[in-house]
């Protein structure tokens, strides 16, 4: 009985045994596979690989500082020994799959309602909606213009009439005051104005047959003038103007100086003075080729 007995060592050596079974069963017979959360498959990349030979160095080194699968000289560029390393680029980080964007509810009938006087008040701050509201805002001033421009107007017409009417006054006075005129001639047929004139040209051609000019005898001088002659109420000759020439200034003159010689006339008769300041009288002057003045 007491031969069969387990000792407290044996005991432990047991236990340590059946542990490392059972870890071992565990380990080689139980595989845990993590399954990365879903995402979507990353874009294709091309690896692009390139094989280089490294060539063998002629002499081997004496001493290695490390082992390796070929010999290679160092460059001697680094001051401490350092074991050579394979750089590994870190795989790309995942990201994370973002949130579905939410719908943004639809606006309700009302706020769609709202939404044209939103735009005209920002139709408003433009240049063009300023512009057409200010002439709404001068009404006033408008009107105070438009009362000013007719007053104006008002006050340049009144000036202006002013002004024609004292030119009108100022040529009616002068009109008034100007002599009163009387045009006579050979077809005047008023007896008082032709009993006149009949005698005003008997004294002409008086006076012009006995200074008849010696040149114009001499040279065998003819023609007619029209000649225009005015007279005052006195009977003095006021002025004396050739109408119509007779060609010749000989004979203009020699009439314009008959006539002076004949000055003064005789004067007007009251009844021609009550309504005539001045005669004008106007007749055709003929120098004759037999050395003759005739008026007509």
């Amino acid at each position: 009985m007491n031969g069969s007995r387990i000792n407290p060592g044996d005991r432990l050596g047991l236990t340590l045994f059946l542990a490392l079974v059972l870890h071992a069963m565990v380990i080689l017979g139980i595989s845990f596979k993590f399954e990365p959360p879903k995402r979507q498959p990353p874009p294709d990349r091309t690896l692009e690989i390139m094989v280089v030979r490294n060539p063998q160095p002629e002499k081997k080194p004496e001493k290695a500082d490390f082992l390796a699968q070929a010999s290679q000289q160092g460059g001697g560029e680094a001051e401490k020994k350092v074991r050579p390393k394979t750089v590994v680029t870190p795989p790309a980080p995942v990201q994370a799959p973002q949130p579905a964007p939410r719908l943004q509810p639809t606006p309700p009938p009302q706020e769609a309602q709202q939404a044209p006087p939103k735009k005209v008040i920002a139709q408003k701050r433009k240049p063009s909606r300023k512009v057409q509201v200010v002439p709404r805002r001068k009404p006033k001033q408008e009107k105070r213009k438009r009362r000013v421009n007719i007053a104006e107007l008002l006050a340049s017409s009144n000036r202006e009439i002013e002004r024609l009417t004292a030119e009108l006054d100022r040529k009616r006075d002068n009109y008034a005051k100007r002599p009163r005129r009387k045009v006579v001639s050979a077809a005047t047929q008023e007896y008082k104005y032709a009993s006149y004139l009949d005698a005003w040209r008997k004294k002409v051609e008086r006076i012009g047959n006995l200074n008849y000019p010696d040149e114009a005898k001499r040279r065998k001088l003819y023609g007619d003038l029209i000649l225009h002659v005015a007279i005052r109420p006195d009977g003095t000759v006021k002025e004396i103007n050739v109408k119509k020439s007779s060609g010749y200034k000989l004979l203009d003159d020699a009439a314009i100086r008959i006539v002076h010689l004949a000055a003064p006339f005789a004067p007007f008769p009251a009844e021609i003075r009550e309504e005539t300041d001045i005669i004008d009288i106007i007749r055709t002057w003929q120098f004759r080729n037999n050395n003759q003045l005739s008026s007509r």
